[in-house]
């Protein structure tokens, strides 16, 4: 077993990853703050230190299964969400939704930082570019695919949020009411029935379709803009 090899794999992935999600629900706390709601921010919530953000399942184990599962091709997490009381709101459907966009926000934002900065890998070490260089592809394909999985517009997810406070009270209701049963509905669209479509013959990936596709055209896309496309 190559260690060294293990130790290159874990830090190229882990760290992208926990910069994201940190980043993801400190922004949903900072907006949220300046908006009237204190309640993150009186918890700790709104800042920079991963600790207080990390999830032990989805900001470690869950990513360290996928990673080793992958064979180090790929990582997918999440932090612990931020608590948010919306009664401190002043119009509590726009603040919702500014709330809940920031996330995804953020993502796009650190997406478009990490293609930049690819541009000061020639001024360092082979061995210090390499590395980083492997950090930066991963935390921007990370930061679109946790923005583009995120805006599903399905509760509890930033996307059904939004869609929550944008569509019209009757509707907003409806899917409001989904939320309890939100997390076994994104399970059953990511494991159960693509499963179910191998048995059948069909490929009923939703996951792929919803968030794999179009990440990787927001990802070219970003690394086009920046000219570092390749």
């Amino acid at each position: 077993m190559d260690f060294a090899n293990i130790g290159f794999m874990v830090s190229v992935w882990i760290i992208p990853i926990i910069i994201a999600v940190t980043l993801h629900e400190a922004a949903h706390g900072w907006v949220a703050w300046r908006l009237g709601d204190h309640t993150a921010y009186m918890m700790g919530r709104v800042t920079f230190n991963p600790i207080k953000h990390i999830d032990p399942f989805g900001t470690l184990l869950m990513p360290g299964l996928m990673l080793l599962l992958s064979g180090g091709k790929m990582m997918f997490g999440y932090a612990k969400p931020v608590p948010v009381n919306m009664r401190n709101f002043s119009n509590i459907r726009r603040d919702m939704v500014l709330v809940a966009a920031a996330g995804p926000g953020a993502n796009i934002l650190i997406a478009i930082i990490s293609a930049l900065l690819f541009y000061t890998l020639p001024l360092m070490p082979p061995d210090v570019a390499n590395w980083l260089g492997h950090n930066l592809k991963n935390s921007l394909y990370i930061n679109v695919i946790l923005c583009v999985f995120n805006l599903i517009p399905l509760p509890p997810l930033d996307g059904g949020r939004i869609a929550v406070g944008l569509l019209p009270h009757p509707l907003a209701m409806r899917l409001a009411s989904l939320e309890r049963y939100g997390m076994f509905i994104l399970l059953g669209m990511i494991f159960l029935v693509p499963y179910l479509g191998s048995i059948i013959g069909l490929n009923l990936n939703i996951f792929w379709w919803l968030v794999k596709v179009p990440a990787d055209y927001i990802t070219y896309g970003i690394a086009y803009m920046v000219g570092i496309a390749g």
